[in-house]
């Protein structure tokens, strides 16, 4: 690490121009090879997954993705009507739309006017053979454009659909620019130096940009998530100023205790950055535990976060050293060079007040430790209560079009109508088994269950027939999801029709999702929790600081996750944030147990890698927990509140998913830093005494040597 840290230095002209030259290079291919996100992901083996195939197979106007535009006023005045007909007239001409279903069309029939006249709606259809995947947003945005200026006059135009929805929402740009400020503002604060401040800043900036672009040509040849490129955002800007920080921190400390420049950057490489890369690693793999889930839609979703936290490691270790060369002394504020000048080199460990926080968590360890808990247990009981499935339109903000869109079609055609279920019975003998399908459709509506259900209608092929069912709540309603299950399991089999039925739709997709995450989680906890296990024992060659790190780690995800059901789901302050209150998507849970394991692995090595350096020093262990919290706690705690920030400026970006994960990680990480490595760990190593480092003799003959503590 120190040879590649003198070469960065000496060469910072080389270095700088390449990241800038990867930069620009990355950045103009990727615009010239446009988007290629898609949120179209695949659950072999599911019900709701065999109705999606057997419709997009036999009825091909359904394999793209639907839309609707949503009218309301005096529909039935000929002046309305005109406007509303030619307005469709010209959406229908648009790039990329198949055909438009006119409401006032006969072959309608009246379906999609609401009983009272006053709502109805236009379904459009776009192409492609994956839903949004192939249609640009150019081409929402155009539909859009043409259906917002037949408003007003009476008449009240509004938009909903998965691809409207997505061409509507902010893509983070005043999310990230927030964070950015907010980062800038606590580091100038902890260093008192405009150049250390920039430092971290330029670095996870450069960094970022490459490794936003880089996923962007991913796309093109696996699929990733549309809201993937705003999660790297928020996890590379976090772990990118923090990587950064602690090694400008390093930095400057060797520089306070008399080094040159170039010496104490290739010191400080040589110990944080060492930390940096175990801890970064710890988060990729954590990260790409993701993929042992076997869920096409989350892979790419692994496989890009992974990406952008290499990235921006590779930067701290590359980048970072070249920039400390050209500051020079600078890093430091003109106060403490004046300093160094006049009192010489001095010691910054021993200063501050985190020498003596140390001391009050030694004298204080029990007591600590039983009050940290308490805090960790009553933040984690709503997860008790957490409940998967797919927030609807009616979570969104309520001055958004998707929005305003949704409560018009729940107000004119009851509150069901936004999560129409999709029933689809195969019809092999195709026109002699329609009769099943129609007396399967009359046993449906006798049931009493549906608000409304459709007469089937035949594919063109006659191999399928699909039933519309309508329910009396809203998609995602827990009576919604319980009907689904009721659907398939009481329903269904008791018409006897002797079809094969499948139950499909939106609300039946997350809710299969949700079960086959659930059923994989405990696996996927126990990965993670291994492997992160693993990585501490032969980094700390302890069997109890792995222990203890696996059960910190799965208080601070159960705190976070109750914060996240609190918020989200129960509707705590969900009003003020504007989030809207629903059930918790499906993937947020394995994504964010993936980033949280991996950051607090990161507090968790930066923290115990100085106790270690003490430890082997002189083999006291209260010295050693003191020592070590007294000389990380500050660039921890300052490191924590960078990245709360960052994860709370994504409230900002309009999206509920993301919001989701800003308050998940902002929670975690204040939880794991001002809670769990400034009380509870401490407290707990304390009480441990001397077992903290014991190791079997059997498992230390075998197991790796590998250098992580810093040793200034």
């Amino acid at each position: 690490m120190s040879q590649l840290a003198r070469w960065c230095f000496t060469h910072r002209r080389i270095v700088l121009a390449l990241w800038l030259a990867a930069l620009i290079a990355i950045g103009a291919i990727s615009a010239s090879a446009g988007a290629g996100y898609t949120d179209s992901f695949k659950l072999p083996g599911t019900e709701s997954t065999r109705a999606l195939n057997l419709l997009q197979a036999n009825f091909k106007s359904e394999s793209g993705d639907t839309n609707q535009i949503v009218f309301a006023g005096d529909l039935r005045d000929p002046a309305v009507k005109q406007r509303v007909q030619a307005t469709l007239a010209d959406v229908a001409k648009s790039a990329h739309v198949e055909r438009v279903d006119d409401p006032y069309a006969a072959a309608t029939g009246g379906r999609q006017f609401a009983p009272n006249g006053r709502v109805a709606f236009a379904n459009v259809h776009f192409d492609g053979e994956q839903p949004i995947a192939d249609v640009p947003k150019s081409a929402y945005t155009k539909v859009i454009d043409i259906a917002e200026g037949a408003r007003g006059d009476g008449l009240t135009v509004e938009l909903g659909g998965n691809g409207i929805q997505q061409a509507t929402q902010q893509q983070g740009g005043a999310s990230e620019a927030i964070g950015f400020v907010a980062a800038a503002i606590i580091l100038l604060i902890a260093f008192g130096s405009l150049f250390s401040m920039l430092l971290p800043l330029l670095t996870a900036g450069i960094a970022l940009g490459v490794a936003i672009q880089g996923m962007g040509l991913l796309a093109h040849l696996i699929p990733i998530a549309t809201f993937a490129p705003l999660l790297g955002t928020l996890i590379g800007l976090g772990v990118g100023i923090d990587y950064a920080l602690f090694v400008v921190t390093r930095h400057r400390n060797s520089i306070k205790n008399g080094r040159t420049v170039e010496d104490s950057c290739v010191r400080a490489l040589n110990t944080a950055g060492r930390a940096v890369l175990f801890a970064a690693a710890t988060v990729i793999i954590a990260l790409l535990g993701l993929l042992v889930l076997g869920v096409s839609f989350l892979n790419g979703v692994a496989v890009g976060a992974a990406l952008t936290v290499l990235v921006v490691a590779l930067a701290a270790l590359t980048l970072l050293p070249a920039l400390l060369g050209f500051f020079g002394r600078k890093v430091l504020s003109r106060k403490e060079r004046r300093r160094l000048e006049t009192e010489g080199p001095h010691d910054p460990k021993a200063e501050g007040t985190w020498p003596k926080i140390a001391a009050f968590v030694q004298q204080h360890a029990k007591p600590l430790v039983v009050a940290a808990l308490v805090v960790m247990v009553v933040l984690a009981a709503p997860v008790a209560s957490l409940r998967l499935g797919s927030s609807d339109a009616g979570t969104d903000p309520p001055s958004s079009t998707t929005r305003k869109a949704y409560d018009l079609l729940a107000s004119g055609f009851g509150p069901g109508f936004n999560g129409t279920l999709q029933i689809v019975a195969q019809t092999p003998a195709g026109k002699a088994d329609l009769p099943k399908a129609a007396t399967l459709a009359a046993k449906l509506r006798a049931s009493d269950l549906l608000s409304s259900v459709s007469p089937p209608v035949p594919s063109p092929n006659g191999k399928v027939a699909l039933i519309e069912a309508k329910p009396k709540t809203a998609p995602q309603d827990k009576q919604t999801a319980d009907l689904v299950d009721t659907l398939r399991d009481r329903v269904i089999p008791q018409a006897g029709v002797g079809l094969p039925v499948y139950v499909g739709g939106v609300t039946a997709i997350f809710g299969d999702f949700a079960q086959v995450l659930t059923a994989k989680l405990p696996l996927f906890i126990a990965i993670i929790v291994i492997l992160g296990a693993l990585l501490l024992m032969l980094a700390f060659r302890s069997i109890m600081i792995p222990v203890v790190a696996a059960v910190m780690n799965l208080l601070a995800a159960g705190a976070a996750f109750g914060v996240v059901t609190l918020v989200f789901q129960e509707g705590f302050l969900s009003d003020a944030l504007g989030v809207g209150k629903g059930p918790i998507e499906p993937f947020l849970p394995v994504i964010m147990l993936s980033i949280l394991f991996g950051l607090s692995m990161d507090y968790q090595v930066f923290l115990v890698s100085r106790m270690h350096e003490e430890w082997l020093k002189t083999h006291d262990n209260a010295l050693s927990v003191r020592t070590g919290q007294a000389a990380t706690g500050r660039v921890i705690t300052a490191a924590a509140a960078i990245m709360m920030c960052v994860f709370l400026a994504f409230l900002l970006a309009g999206q509920r998913i993301i919001a989701e994960f800003g308050v998940g990680l902002a929670a975690a990480v204040f939880l794991d830093a001002f809670i769990l490595r400034t009380v509870l760990v401490p407290s707990a190593m304390h009480l441990l005494g001397d077992r903290n480092w014991w190791l079997p003799k059997p498992i230390d003959r075998v197991l790796p040597r590998v250098a992580v503590e810093a040793t200034d």
